[in-house]
């Protein structure tokens, strides 16, 4: 009888180890793979949403269109998780698993800010960069705030970058009154990465875009539009962007596997402690950004446990804690950043361009990707 593998969330970290699978069990395999939504979009395709370049039907990967051999997909809202008899409940039915695998990514909790919800935007979902669409076109200048308002979270570069692609879309608006501050708890915009941090910064100083280090905003007050820091100073808007708190699903909360207020995992296997769990990306503590890249490359690791627990074969190589991200510098400038977490000391990140070469292995990022993950060209 196939061994039953149930898989939890269709991010980075579910796609890339459903696929792996299936590639190598074909229809042998008996994976089910769960999430609530109707298809994935990658983080940077939401910056197109949110400048109007692309509709979601444009950047949208259709989770029916799924054609990997011995996947089955459910769009399934996740009820509850027993880890121990790694059963889960859904609004559709009841797996029990053989093998489970957990990655339900990071949720935000937008309501963890005062006025956040009343006053501000954001980038970070689909619905607030659709949301965000709609109010660009209506801005008419002044104090534009990005600001990151807890830590951990996704995709460090991704304010940064949210800033370069902002004043570029006002300028090309010719709005002229507008001073655009990136509001940071760090001392520099990529900490394991000094080269990527000058470059983000020479590029602000060219453009005029500010960089409030070693700060952080702990509320708004959408009455009088000020920013309220932690150190007690405010800073006045007419638009906020908030990089929302981000925390583990509800449902990961209440299943026990969460400690610290994220799932511990083994580094090298991603194993959870409880037997034939495993856990991946962002739902995660296990020690690298908040980012999909990480998600996918851990999710190979457990892919490989998995198929070496089936065949009784010798266990992968460890997790090396690597991934790779592209980082948006304006007039389709595109650097990458190559960042290793746990091969030495401390993390480091060297930056590679910006140089076409750069730019056309992002064009090329999701097209491998959803060739790999769905088996064929979706609708």
């Amino acid at each position: 009888m196939p061994t039953k593998i149930v898989v939890l969330g269709a991010g980075f970290g579910g796609l890339e180890l459903s696929g792996r699978l299936s590639d190598t069990f074909g229809t042998d395999a008996d994976i089910t793979l769960i999430d609530r939504n109707e298809g994935f979009v990658f983080g940077f395709h939401k910056f197109e949403l949110m400048l109007g370049r692309a509709t979601l039907e444009d950047v949208r990967l259709d989770y029916r269109d799924i054609m990997k051999p011995g996947v089955r997909f459910r769009r399934e809202v996740i009820a509850s998780i027993d880890p121990v008899s790694r059963r889960v409940v859904t609004d559709g039915g009841t797996y029990d698993a053989d093998i489970l695998v957990i990655g339900l990514g990071a949720e935000y909790d937008f309501a963890a800010t005062p006025g956040f919800v009343q006053g501000g935007s954001e980038f970070y979902s689909v619905d607030g960069a659709l949301r965000l669409r709609d109010v660009l076109p209506q801005f008419k200048g002044g104090q534009v705030v990005i600001a990151i308002l807890g830590e951990p979270f996704k995709c460090p570069p991704a304010p940064c970058e949210a800033a370069i692609l902002l004043d570029e879309y006002f300028t090309q608006r010719s709005l002229a009154n507008f001073q655009i501050s990136v509001v940071s708890p760090w001392g520099r915009p990529i900490p394991p990465s000094p080269d990527g941090s000058k470059t983000i910064l020479a590029r602000f100083a060219e453009r005029g875009i500010s960089f409030v280090k070693e700060q952080m905003v702990v509320g708004i007050d959408p009455s009088t539009r000020t920013a309220r820091l932690r150190d007690g100073g405010t800073l006045p808007y007419d638009l906020f962007l908030g990089i929302p708190r981000h925390r583990v699903p509800d449902v990961v909360a209440a299943s026990g596997l969460a400690e610290g207020g994220w799932i511990p995992v083994e580094r090298g296997t991603l194993r959870t402690r409880f037997p034939n769990v495993f856990a991946v990306g962002d739902v995660t503590s296990v020690g690298t950004p908040k980012a999909g890249v990480f998600a996918e490359n851990a999710a190979a690791v457990v892919a490989q446990e998995i198929i070496a627990q089936m065949r009784g074969s010798e266990a992968p190589r460890p997790y090396g804690g690597t991934g790779t991200c592209y980082v948006e510098l304006g007039e389709g400038r595109v650097a990458r950043l190559d960042a290793d977490f746990f091969g030495g000391p401390t993390p480091v990140a060297p930056l590679t361009g910006p140089n076409p070469s750069t730019a056309q292995e992002k064009r090329d990022f999701s097209a491998v990707r959803r060739a790999r993950w769905f088996g064929g060209e979706p609708r």
